[in-house]
């Protein structure tokens, strides 16, 4: 599995971007997919996931009810919505694929990566 990530930017604080993870290579069917996020000098760390139903989402608690996570499986791909966006969110956006579709939300748990794309928040 390929995933692609897109749709990063440059954007003023309070502005809203909305990311898209491609997948291709096979159908992601029955994988939980995940955005995470990276900033300068510190760790990757969980975003968002959602279920391979979509009946089941998962956010950090620094972007809840800022961001949201969706995806349409009959594209094979993913969408992260970022809304109200602050400097702090500044970084690089990863989406992964976890083809157990559970377990942990921890990135170790995940068995695909895409190649990540800027977020750069301005204040």
């Amino acid at each position: 599995v390929q995933l692609q990530a897109s749709g990063g930017g440059l954007v003023q604080a309070g502005g809203s971007l909305r990311l898209s993870c491609a997948a291709s290579g096979r159908t992601c069917t029955g994988y939980r997919m995940g955005w995470f996020r990276q900033a300068p000098g510190k760790e990757r760390e969980f975003v968002a996931a959602i279920s391979w139903s979509g009946g089941s989402t998962y956010y950090a608690n620094s972007v809840k009810g800022r961001f949201a996570i969706s995806r349409d499986n009959a594209k094979n791909t993913g969408y992260l919505q970022m809304n109200s966006l602050k400097p702090e969110d500044t970084a690089v956006y990863y989406c992964a694929a976890n083809r157990r579709g559970s377990g942990p939300l921890s990135p170790h748990y995940y068995d695909y990566w895409g190649q990540g794309t800027q977020v750069t928040v301005s204040s």
